[in-house]
């Protein structure tokens, strides 16, 4: 998956580095546009591994990782286990998030009242994730865990309506089958459309999370 990207020797060299760190098992997952993604195992715990690609000159891996670490406290996301260096390229080792992308996912309605809070969560201590929309950010499983904080920032955050545009109001693929679901109809958009404005004048989820639980 990943010879175009990275020489066998080099691959060859971050695995021995990542047993030296304790992580074995490690399989090839997925590439982005910055990174290639490895799972892999520490003990008990099954890891995700991010490792800047060679060809990337952008790495964001140093600041992904601040926030990870400031978000522990909220389980928002799966904890940090280390961050450091390889050869010069930056790479960041987080427990993995067991689910389903959201746009794979078959949601219920906890899992909306749960990317309600979270996504509240985030706009409330001031941070923008950057990427909600589009899906595969929301990791859905026994809980949900928001990942990829690479393009997040202290910045406005629109977390919660961006997360309820995706889920309801785009017109996307998401929101159409949601809505054969839940059996949605234009008053209940009309209301949301609602009560995110108050959301956005008060701050207060309650009416958000009133009309979800009407589904």
């Amino acid at each position: 998956m990943f010879d175009h990207l990275i020489s066998k020797a080099q691959l060859e060299r971050f695995y021995s580095h990542m047993e030296s760190l304790g992580v074995g098992e490690i399989r090839q997952y997925a590439k982005g546009t910055t990174g290639l993604v490895f799972r892999g195992r520490m003990g008990e715990k099954e890891v995700m591994i991010k490792l800047q690609r060679p060809d990337s000159p952008r790495q964001n891996f140093a600041r992904e990782a601040k926030v990870i670490r400031a978000l522990e406290p909220f389980n928002v996301t799966p904890p940090l286990v280390t961050y450091g260096k390889f050869e010069g390229l930056h790479f960041l080792i987080r427990e993995f998030a067991p689910g389903k992308m959201l746009l794979h996912a078959t949601l219920e309605k906890r899992h909306l009242f749960e990317i309600v809070e979270k996504t509240a969560l985030l706009d409330r201590v001031g941070l923008d994730h950057g990427q909600i929309q589009g899906g595969k950010h929301i990791i859905i499983g026994e809980r949900v865990y928001l990942i990829d904080f690479e393009k997040a920032g202290w910045r406005k955050p629109r977390n919660l309506t961006s997360a309820m545009a995706m889920l309801f109001l785009n017109g996307n693929y998401i929101s159409r089958r949601l809505g054969e679901k839940f059996g949605i109809e234009d008053a209940f958009l009309s209301k949301l459309g609602s009560e995110l404005r108050e959301y956005k004048r008060t701050g207060r989820i309650s009416g958000v999370l009133s009309l979800l639980s009407r589904l």
